[in-house]
This record gives structure tokens, sequence and C-alpha cells, in this order.
């Protein structure tokens, strides 16, 4: 079949000369039920059943899509139709911790980074074995992995790809990929436009605890973080913790965690300070190696001063 050269531009899809990998992302913010949002009482908890239902859906989608697609070259067609490859992934990753009260550089959410994506392998490699049984196995399935080691008949070579849905979070309304939150309020610069982002679960929680004033609101918009503000518990601080705010090892940890679960890459960004040495992204690359991640991004803050994502305070 050939040698894997490179990725797509964004690393989590390494591929084939000519293949091709149609890619999914779940919005995991819609599946906390009970969040620390509402007032039930009952503690908040995933809906695991839900997302199954989801799942299987999107592996269906996922692989019709190979089929209806247009390709420019007739040895991308050859070669995706081929292998099926498929990437089912995660957004609102951020969104789902915060709903369910979990600090994102924390066990807590390590673990539970590992329990998410091990279902959605799991249960995306379920799906792909029913679509094998009733469309087929992918071409190329003799003399693959899985058929030398007597794996599952599956409809896919791959099911799971985790992307930095930049775009799709948009649509989605949610936190990109599995990133930590940036800011709690920052600029968006798209094709010239500034556009504001304002994280509504902070202000939405601020309310529900008697934090919120107007005086708040104006720190947190020159901020685009809590450190440094008095009155704010430490726990919701914890909890709202920005991408600068968290170290490159719990960045890379976070990767590594769902990287476990997912046969393709990880798109993560790992944020280093403007101050960062050449030595600091060394020990976050061997890192990322050691810990079994597919590829690595490193984003030196202010390194590119057009930059997408730009905090409100900051001068063009």
């Amino acid at each position: 079949m050939g040698e894997i050269e490179s990725t797509n531009p964004c690393g989590e899809q390494p591929l084939l000369p000519y293949e091709a990998c149609v890619l999914g992302s779940l919005n995991l913010s819609k599946y906390v039920v009970n969040s620390i949002m509402e007032d039930g009482g009952a503690p908040p908890v995933i809906n695991y059943s839900l997302l199954s239902g989801d799942i299987e859906t999107a592996v269906r989608f996922l692989d019709d899509c190979i089929d209806v697609n247009k390709y420019p070259l007739r040895e991308i067609e050859m070669m995706h139709k081929g292998n099926r490859k498929i990437g089912l992934g995660v957004m609102g990753w951020a969104d789902m911790l915060v709903l369910l009260g979990i600090q994102f550089n924390s066990g807590r959410a390590f673990g539970l980074a590992r329990e998410v994506m091990e279902f959605i392998q799991r249960k995306s490699k379920e799906a792909s074995v029913e679509l094998a049984k009733e469309r087929g196995v992918f071409p190329n399935f003799k003399g693959s992995v899985y058929d030398k080691r007597g794996m599952p008949k599956v409809r896919n070579a791959t099911t799971t790809t985790i992307a930095p849905t930049g775009t799709l979070s948009i649509i989605a309304d949610c936190s990109s990929g599995i990133e930590p939150f940036f800011l709690l309020a920052y600029k968006r610069l798209v094709l010239g436009t500034e556009l504001v982002e304002i994280n509504r679960y902070f202000f939405r929680l601020s309310e529900k605890m008697g934090l919120y004033s107007r005086e708040l609101e104006e720190r947190v918009l020159e901020k685009g973080t809590l450190r440094g503000i008095k009155g704010i518990p430490a726990g919701i601080k914890r909890l709202f913790k920005t991408a600068h705010e968290i170290p490159p090892e719990d960045h890379i940890e976070m990767q590594a965690a769902f990287q476990e679960h997912t046969d393709n890459a990880v798109s993560k960004t790992v944020n280093i300070p403007k101050n960062a040495k050449p030595d600091d992204v060394a020990r976050a690359f061997l890192l990322a190696y050691e810990k079994g991640c597919k590829g690595i991004t490193v984003f030196r803050y202010g390194s590119d001063k057009k930059g997408t994502l730009v905090r409100l305070g900051d001068s063009d």
C-alpha cells in the first residue's frame, strides 16, 4: 500500500500516498445531564446511551460520505474507497468538563478523557463491524493487520481521529477539539474581521453564585482570565483555567490520554509563553513522544503578531 510520508495540515491524520479520510466530530457538551449550571440538585453525569446512538449514526454517515464524495483524482478515489478510512472525533471537551465541574488539568479530567475516548473507539468499531456485515469489509481488508491478526471484520480501516475543529466548533458554538478555553474573552480574526468571543459558562455560573457585577465583567473582558481578580473562589478559578495557565506537561498529558484510544492522531496545541526557549520546545516534543502521542503542535504566544485568537486588551 505504501508508506506514510506526511500528515494533513493540522497533523491529526497521517495518510498513505493519495489516501484521504473523512472526519466528523461529536459535540461533547450535548451529552451532559444535570450540569452544574442547573438547579436540579442531582450530580452531573454523561448520557452514554445518547452518545452511543450518535456514534453509530456518525459512523454510518461518514461511511456514506466516502461513496458520495467527488474526487479530484482517480488515484485518491481508489485509495479512499479501498481503505475506507473515517475519523470520528470530539469537540466541546472544555465545555463538558466545566458542565461536569471538573478542572481541565486534573487527574479526574485525564481519567475521564480516557473513559470517553475508549467508549467512542469501542462503539465506533462495533458500528463499523455492523456495517461490514451489511455492506462488506473495506476492499483492502485481505492482508491487512485486521486480517493477519484475526481481528474483527470492519468496514473501515480506521474509525477515530481528533481534529482541531476550528471552524466546526464555531458552527456548533462550543469549545474547539480537546483544547482548554483559550481565554474567557478574546478576539477571533476572520478574513480581516474581528469577532468577540465571550465564555458564556463563566458568566452564567457567576450569576448563579451571586458573584456577577458589571465591574467583574469588565475585568474579565480586559484580562481574559480570572487570575488576579479578587472575590472569585479558588475552585472557580481552577475550573476556568485558560490555555496559558495550564503547564505544557498537562497539555501533553491530555493529548496522550485521548491518543490512547484514537486510531489516527490527535490535533492539540501545546501553548507555551512568549519567553519560552528552544529547550522548552524540545522538552515538550520529547515528552509527547514518550507519552505515545503521534504528533505535537507547539505555539509560542506572541510569535505571530497577527494570530487568529487575540486577547481583547492586546493592540494589533
